[in-house]
């Protein structure tokens, strides 16, 4: 067999990662998107753009995302190839660490060419040593969706005090159902669980003075929520609830009020996620008409 050539991309080499057959079912493609460079007016960068080509083919291809700004990438959310061992000496080789986000459309099971593909990348990306942390479902409202009515049960503050936000997160991810939380707790420990969180808020480009703590009618605090912007547009950055505030329904009312914060500011369109077995969760996502648009499986 030909000898492997792995190796990044230079400027003005979109139209060899683009080479590669990709029928468009899973990935990036499901969003409608298309490979771009940064310097073409698209996201990605050709140092964190690798390909592996056989005869000067490309037959497996991979890119890192961030936004523009960022030192380091953030996800890996392009991964496809037409050679499985390509692919895994791919992400063995490539110098670059981030969690591989894998976007599949609803009810992906049920469609055997979208199942084959995904599980095509799930192999290759176990094989190069990722293991599989959650499934995710993505949800996007729009305009064109009922906008869910305020509760009234909860009064909300901002809290400009980053150490009474640190120690409100750090309660919440007490007893939390989410895998991510779950895995930076075990990788980080309790604070730095608390910190990586904080970073990713931080790092989206809504203000810092969005962010609000909600309390009850007692002056009880019940949670936290972010209403927020990423660089594709507005979302639901966070919600949480403290422990002792559980089994009210409050993550419902944090969910609306973050989305009406959210159109208060000229939202026509919020994206939000949530862990397929967190079931509470996606049941408020439903009940605030948030439909399922994508579903994620996450690797760390």
């Amino acid at each position: 067999m030909t000898e492997l050539v792995i190796r990044p991309l230079t400027a003005g080499e979109t139209p060899l990662f683009t080479s590669l057959p990709d029928p468009g079912i899973v990935g990036r493609a499901v969003l409608g998107d298309t490979y771009g460079m940064i310097a073409d007016g698209g996201q990605y960068r050709p140092e964190w753009t690798w390909v592996a080509l056989r005869d000067g083919v490309v037959v497996a291809r991979a890119a890192w995302w961030a936004k523009q700004g960022d030192d380091t990438p953030i996800v890996l959310d392009w991964f496809d190839f037409t050679d499985h061992e390509a692919a895994v000496q791919l992400l063995r080789a490539a110098p670059l660490h981030a969690e591989y986000s894998l976007l599949l459309p609803p009810g992906w099971r049920d469609k055997p060419d979208v199942r084959a593909a995904a599980e095509a990348r799930t192999a290759a990306a176990e094989a190069a040593g990722l293991r599989k942390l959650v499934e995710r479902y993505r949800y996007t409202w729009t305009s064109d969706c009922p906008l869910p009515e305020r509760t009234g049960r909860l009064e909300y503050r901002p809290e400009p005090d980053d150490d009474v936000i640190r120690g409100v997160v750090r309660r919440i991810q007490e007893g939390s159902l989410d895998a991510h939380d779950l895995n930076d707790i075990a990788t980080y420990g309790r604070a730095g669980a608390v910190e990586e969180l904080l970073t990713v808020l931080s790092w989206m480009p809504s203000p810092r003075d969005w962010w609000r703590v909600a309390y009850d009618p007692a002056g009880e605090m019940v949670g936290f929520h972010v209403p927020a912007r990423n660089p594709s547009g507005s979302c639901i950055g966070f919600i949480g609830v403290l422990p002792e505030q559980r089994g009210h329904g409050y993550a419902y009312d944090l969910l609306v009020e973050c989305t009406q914060d959210l159109v208060a500011q000229g939202a026509t369109r919020i994206v939000a996620a949530t862990d397929q077995g967190n079931f509470p969760m996606a049941a408020h996502f439903a009940t605030a008409g948030y439909p399922v648009s994508e579903e994620r499986i996450d690797f760390v």
